[in-house]
């Protein structure tokens, strides 16, 4: 075989190598895009629609103003730093109420899953205040707290609370039987039996009550800002309303929304890496 049929037949096979990994890159990127499609495209059209329908007049531009109009109030809020002022308050507040129900919630959660004789005689009035609304209690709270910051942190401390801390039982409760038997088949002491099996088993259960209650303490930030506050995203989206400033109204709604899926998602992150032996918690 000649020099030139053999760096032909290279050329020919650099080609081909070339046609299928551009039509790899090519079909991958299709099914990304499907993938994208599938996961997105409702939420997409329904924004495209809003935008379109206020435009054109189907819905009352003065109620429901597109959404480019919603973003530059957004955007102005943010540059202008009233919104950033607004959003540091609110998340100062939600993150105590939240930090305090996580430190009580999770510990008191496990001592009552292990312990059944506590469980049981605080499981009634458990259930007895889970069911009593936090928002039917904030007159009471501001009753004994005053219109300040204390009431605010503490309607929102109640109502994050019980995710948390019924979550945390349910998880204890959960753990597998025939792994705590066999631990103790091989010695294992009732402190490295909970640190072992039923801690980590429990991790997955305890996530979910986390963001339970990241989810309830937004939405009660909101209702507590709504009352009493002069400051916060609540406050914002109340005044707004008020002022008939229906952009910067729906801008805070939104602002309100984007923390909450960062919340979720900053949990599901933590949870990814402490549940990497469980896939399901993932």
């Amino acid at each position: 075989m000649s020099l030139i049929d053999t760096e032909q037949g290279h050329a020919y096979r650099r080609t081909r190598f070339d046609s299928a990994f551009a039509a790899g890159l090519a079909e991958k990127a299709a099914a990304g895009l499907i993938q994208i499609g599938a996961r997105y495209g409702v939420l997409v059209g329904f924004l495209v629609f809003w935008q379109v329908a206020s435009e054109v007049g189907w819905l009352n531009p003065a109620v429901f103003p597109p959404l480019d109009r919603i973003l530059a109030a957004l955007w102005n809020g943010l540059a202008g730093g009233f919104l950033l002022d607004d959003v540091a308050i609110s998340l100062q507040r939600a993150g105590l109420a939240f930090s305090a129900a996580v430190v009580i919630g999770i510990p008191l959660g496990l001592f009552m899953g292990q312990v059944k004789a506590v469980e049981r005689s605080l499981d009634p009035i458990l259930q007895l205040f889970r069911q009593t609304s936090a928002l039917a209690l904030y007159p009471v709270f501001i009753l004994l707290l005053g219109l300040g910051e204390a009431s605010k942190v503490f309607v929102i401390f109640w109502a994050t609370l019980f995710p948390t801390l019924l979550a945390t039982i349910g998880g204890v409760k959960q753990a597998d039987p025939k792994l705590v038997e066999m631990a103790r088949v091989y010695g294992a002491s009732r402190l490295t039996i909970f640190r072992r099996v039923v801690l980590p088993g429990a991790v997955p259960s305890i996530f979910v009550g986390l963001r339970l209650s990241a989810t309830t303490a937004l939405l009660l930030l909101i209702a507590a800002e709504m009352i009493g506050a002069n400051r916060g995203v609540g406050f914002q989206v109340m005044n707004a309303q008020y002022n008939f400033q229906i952009p910067l109204m729906f801008a805070a709604i939104l602002l309100l929304a984007l923390l909450g899926l960062s919340a979720n998602y900053a949990l599901e992150r933590l949870q990814g890496r402490l549940c990497r032996w469980n896939r399901l918690g993932r």
